[in-house]
């Protein structure tokens, strides 16, 4: 019997918390922004109501109120957000300890022996595709739709959820019937649903993957599932193959148990700035400002070293570019914030004007990679144990009483706790240069 994979995804996550917890804004436009002072003043969430709007995610206040002008501005509550996600987590724990988070808002559940669970199903359960018994696409849907309104009738939100026998079409499923909505894609039918597709809507697949499939004429799932396997391997070398595995829909990456640490994927941090960035001097200090909180959080994750850096760029017409690479087993802020600088001079050249950087690193080996004599010899350890002192200062006297010489040239990054007052969701990465 095939994988029973659910994926669920919290729909305009902030905005629906912020409108259960206050009545009045109930059938009002809403969007949940930063702050406008810092020009942090972008759309984190917005109401199914602003979205009909037009309105964005990442929309800055001032679009927001052009699309839309009768919006609701209010603050973000991030201590809330995270208490409702584990409140929504409680629930899917009552059908399946195999609970794998990505991101705050969205999890996957492995429900293949949990099917005893849902008595009050009365239909046909099973169902037959190529000569092999599976469970019917109606069981399916009711197994979903029971989690589905368990969270809407106890906690006021509204999840969608995909139902697949892998966790890449299951994610494909949950972004299809939005908001409150149950997707099946089934082994039987799953061409019907998937190759259709545009192929960034493939999990991981960011812009420069999507730009490198496009240009070789493979524009949906579907004609990357049939491409010629030696051709996409050519181009992408070994992560060719899983590109191909997704698309075909012969994912077999199981779903974390609920405490495992590994379910960690990757762990990052970004800013929006007040004014544009546009000097790479500016650029390289603040990307050793967001790198110094990826190492600290990373340090502190107990994954071990990561062995990809990632970076992640919103310009001022606020189109978004992402870029990584395959680096050493590192934890330290110096090596993380040179490869992420590394990539953005390879890819831009002054005049910029960028509103928004972020850094990101993947990859973790949870403590298993052993340095090299080259790497000893280059003093790796005494440089962690250098950082581990600044975590440990820190940690007593304030985030941001112990600072970086090259952070100094930044008044205004200075006292920026940025570790422990910005977050930042997983989205689509772009697979490593080779």
């Amino acid at each position: 019997m095939e994988r029973i994979v659910i994926h669920s995804d919290l729909n305009n996550f902030y905005a629906s918390v912020e409108k259960k917890l206050n009545p009045a804004l109930a059938g009002k436009p809403v969007a949940v922004c930063g702050s406008k002072e810092l020009r942090h003043g972008i759309v984190l969430a917005k109401s199914e109501e602003a979205k009909k709007k037009g309105v964005k995610t990442g929309d800055t206040i001032w679009q927001a109120q052009k699309k839309c002008p009768d919006i609701v501005i209010v603050p973000p509550r991030f201590g809330l957000y995270i208490d409702y996600s584990r409140r929504v987590r409680a629930i899917y724990a009552r059908y399946t300890d195999l609970i794998e988070s990505y991101g705050i808002d969205e999890c996957w559940l492995d429900l293949t022996k949990s099917t005893l669970l849902f008595p009050e199903y009365k239909g046909e359960k099973y169902s037959e595709h190529a000569g092999e018994k599976t469970y019917s696409e109606e069981f399916l849907k009711h197994m979903g739709d029971v989690i589905r309104n368990a969270v809407k009738s106890e906690l006021g939100v509204t999840v969608s959820v995909g139902v697949s026998f892998n966790k890449v079409y299951a994610k494909l499923g949950s972004d299809l019937k939005k908001p409150d909505g149950t997707t099946v894609i089934s082994k039987a039918g799953y061409k019907d649903i998937v190759f259709g597709l545009p192929v960034e809507d493939l999990l991981f697949v960011g812009g420069a993957t999507k730009s490198k499939l496009r240009d070789m004429g493979l524009t949906t799932i579907g004609k990357l599932a049939e491409a010629d396997d030696g051709k996409i391997i050519s181009v992408f070398g070994k992560v060719g193959q899983t590109l191909l595995k997704n698309a075909r829909g012969e994912d077999g990456d199981p779903v974390r148990h609920m405490d495992d640490k590994r379910a960690m994927k990757s762990i990052g941090n970004s800013c929006t700035y007040a004014q544009d960035v546009t000097n790479l001097r500016r650029v390289k200090r603040l990307l050793y400002v967001l790198s110094e909180s990826v190492a600290s959080r990373l340090r502190e994750s107990g994954q071990g070293l990561a062995d990809t850096v990632h970076l992640w760029v919103r310009n001022s017409d606020l189109s978004d570019f992402s870029v990584q690479k395959k680096v050493r087993h590192t934890a330290l802020c110096g090596e993380i914030a040179e490869h992420a600088y590394a990539l953005f001079v390879k890819n831009y050249t002054p005049p910029f004007k960028i509103r928004s950087l972020g850094v990101t690193v993947s990859g973790f080996d949870n403590g298993a990679s052993q340095l090299t004599f080259d790497e000893e010899a280059g003093d790796y350890k005494k440089r962690e144990a250098v950082e581990r002192c600044v975590d440990a200062i820190r940690k007593k006297h304030g985030y941001d009483k112990l600072q970086r010489g090259i952070v100094s040239e930044e008044p205004d990054e200075m006292h920026n706790d940025i570790k422990n007052s910005h977050l930042i969701k997983p989205g689509k990465i772009d697979y490593p240069e080779e």
